[in-house]
């Protein structure tokens, strides 16, 4: 009867092995021209995670107003993903090596000063991986 016990939980204790999330924040950047992209310090890992990214909760915060027309990706190295609004998930980095740092990208289409400048105070992201 252990036996059967332990067969039935090793399935469970060999995926749970490979499962994993990591954290991490910083402070923002400032977009002051219109159809200028503005780029977040990268995100990264504290340490080098082995598997893919299967789920990304982030949360950006701005001071301010949003200005109309903003457009926010959230990319990998080799992968970027169109997100809306100050927080949200997404699985569109799914497949993504989880070791990969992200950025926050901003950008509001047009040309001239933006007026107010956009002052981004804080991103966060939170990687689950398998």
């Amino acid at each position: 009867m252990r036996g059967l016990l332990l067969l039935l939980c090793l399935p469970l204790a060999a995926f749970a092995k490979g499962e994993g999330a990591w954290e991490a924040s910083n402070g923002g950047t400032t977009l002051t021209w219109r159809g200028v992209a503005a780029s977040s310090s990268p995100l990264m890992p504290k340490d080098k995670p082995e598997g893919v990214m299967n789920l990304v909760v982030w949360r950006y915060e701005l001071n301010g107003p949003i200005p109309a027309g903003l457009q926010t990706r959230l990319c990998s190295l080799s992968r970027c993903v169109a997100i809306e609004g100050g927080q949200g998930t997404t699985r569109g980095l799914t497949g993504v090596p989880a070791s990969e740092p992200l950025r926050f990208i901003w950008e509001v289409p047009g040309g001239g000063k933006l007026f107010p400048m956009m002052r981004v105070q804080s991103n966060q992201v939170i990687v689950n991986y398998n």
